[in-house]
């Protein structure tokens, strides 16, 4: 009797069964002794699983001639938690067909995605403009942008590693930027009433906004996630967001000044020349904006390594986005 089919998500160590997953890579390489292998990557929406197809294995053959990338299979296979990573015992393997739909296959079931509704995301994200920048060309610059992209925004990742790297990510990464950058734009004016020039909210809110709006042209969607445009390679998302800034303020003409601002909040908010910034944030409202946006990047890398750690104790292993060790508690229990 076959095994039930299950998501690849809820395996726990040493089940077997049948389940959907997407091909996300598969790399061919050689052990320290010559030695040809295979390293594949199976993922659903909720769990990736990466893992070695030695070339002395009844599945070497195949993987080579029929796994393809960016194909969804369906799957008999052993998962377990190792050192090295969860990892799977593959048993049966084949491509998807027609009649899996019947068995609730759905592509979308292999694509991780936010657990916030996308269109309510793009909602609040507008309220907060709306709430928030008084100054209304820069109002109606800021939601033109966001109308304009509606339709893309609603399912782009942020990223296509690291961080937020799912279905509508980037509208969950932008809107917690934005609350945060909001939020501390409120703390300091109250904290520093005599800066000169004033703290400028709405200036802080638009920009945290439109900081990562380049990415629209950075990224784009395909079956195994978020991949590099040509123009996302040779250029980045920084460049090309100042670019769509200029473009729109034909349209939605700004004054000079703040206009220089929101492009200056685009190039620096990632600070330094090796993370792309061509300039440091050079006035207070880019520096809320850059540590507001680093905060919320780090933050989620932190939390999937602890979510995703295999290992006992109370260190997780430094295989993680960060390359650092997080500490759990000394009270953690050792997994079984």
């Amino acid at each position: 009797m076959a095994p039930e089919i299950i998501l690849l998500a809820d395996l726990i160590h040493g089940q077997e069964a049948d389940f959907f997953a997407l091909l996300s890579a598969k790399e061919e390489l050689s052990t320290k002794d010559g030695k040809p292998y295979f390293r594949v990557t199976f993922r659903d929406a909720g769990r990736e699983v990466s893992f070695p197809i030695w070339g002395d294995t009844t599945w070497a053959t195949v993987c080579r001639e029929k796994w393809t990338v960016g194909e969804f299979f369906k799957l008999r296979a052993q998962y377990r938690e190792t050192n090295y990573g969860p990892q799977l015992e593959i048993r049966k393997i084949r491509a998807v067909n027609e009649e899996d739909v019947a068995e609730g296959f759905d592509p979308a079931m292999c694509l991780p995605a936010s657990r916030y509704d996308p269109q309510e995301m793009f909602d609040a994200m507008c309220d907060l403009v709306k709430q928030s920048v008084e100054n209304q060309p820069l109002a109606d610059f800021t939601l033109a942008m966001l109308e304009k992209h509606h339709e893309i925004l609603l399912t782009l990742p942020a990223a296509k590693f690291n961080h937020h790297a799912r279905a509508s990510g980037y509208l969950e990464h932008v809107l917690s930027v934005s609350r945060t950058a909001a939020f501390l734009a409120e703390k300091y004016a109250e904290l520093y009433p005599d800066m000169q020039p004033p703290l400028d909210k709405g200036l802080i809110v638009a920009g945290a906004v439109l900081h990562d709006i380049g990415k629209i042209r950075e990224l784009e969607t395909t079956p195994t996630g978020a991949e590099y445009t040509a123009a996302g390679s040779l250029i980045g998302h920084i460049l090309q967001g100042r670019d769509m800034v200029r473009e729109l303020a034909v349209e939605y003409p700004l004054d000079e000044e703040t206009l220089l601002r929101l492009e200056h909040i685009i190039v620096s908010h990632q600070r330094l020349p090796e993370w792309g910034s061509p300039k440091p944030p050079m006035f207070p409202e880019a520096l809320i904006i850059h540590y507001a946006d680093d905060l919320d990047a780090k933050l989620e890398m932190m939390v999937a390594a602890l979510a995703d750690d295999a290992t006992d104790g109370p260190l997780t292993s430094s295989r993680n986005a960060l390359h650092q060790r997080i500490y759990r508690g000394s009270g953690v229990e050792e997994k079984d």
